[in-house]
């Protein structure tokens, strides 16, 4: 479900086509949307795992539809950002919240002035990094065999943030500055066994820097 095969490799969702989505057969119904997933679910799958296939694909097709939507839609941007969902589901979960694995935890840091004289490039570039590497530390500690609460919280996680890795990779920029060829995390990295510390700084990349790049690029976006 993280992966796509091609060509004997594994590559991360954000890099393949909304068409590879296309292998579950099921129909949903998520927040009022009919999602249509495509092949059969298992025989006795457990209801929990087929609510949280519709809850994924849903988070990750909005995301792959049209990035030019999701920044010029203040309110797709709110609903796309389930932090406080999963904080919330954290807190229910009755096992722990301490992870077999480190997390690296985003640069979430943000000077001001700084971050105004970064081209847009640079900036899609700073979260992105940030956001990948997030990305494959939670791909690392899910299969670990925590309890099934936070399994699935880290399932979904994984994809949340897959999703605004589509936006990011498939963002039309109008200014021309090449991406640096060898780019650094704009902060020391950091890691965290607490999954609420993870979830924490992750809302924090967000609603600070991805937020200030989307409403920086919404002078691009028609009068409405």
């Amino acid at each position: 479900m993280t992966d796509t095969v091609n060509g004997g490799n594994a590559a991360p969702l954000y890099e393949t086509a909304p068409w590879t989505w296309d292998f579950f057969h099921l129909v949903c119904l998520f927040n009022g949307t009919n999602v249509v997933l495509s092949s059969v679910a298992k025989k006795g799958m457990a209801l929990s795992r087929l609510l949280l296939l519709c809850m994924l694909a849903s988070e990750v097709q909005d995301a792959e539809t049209k990035p030019i939507d999701f920044v010029c839609s203040r309110s797709a941007r709110r609903a796309m950002n389930i932090v406080t969902e999963m904080q919330a589901a954290l807190n229910n979960c009755n096992s722990s919240a301490i992870l077999p694995t480190p997390v690296q935890i985003p640069c979430t840091e943000l000077h001001i002035a700084t971050w105004e004289r970064k081209s847009h490039h640079e900036r899609r570039q700073d979260i992105s990094m940030s956001l990948r590497g997030l990305f494959e530390s939670v791909k690392v500690a899910r299969p670990l065999g925590q309890e099934e609460c936070v399994s699935v919280l880290l399932q979904r996680l994984e994809h949340n943030i897959n999703g605004y890795l589509l936006i990011l990779t498939h963002l039309q920029l109008s200014d021309q500055q090449a991406p640096v060829e060898s780019p650094e995390l704009s902060c020391v990295p950091r890691s965290t066994l607490s999954l609420s510390t993870v979830l924490l700084n992750y809302r924090r990349l967000i609603t600070g820097k991805l937020e200030r790049l989307m409403m920086s690029l919404e002078s691009t976006c028609a009068p409405q």
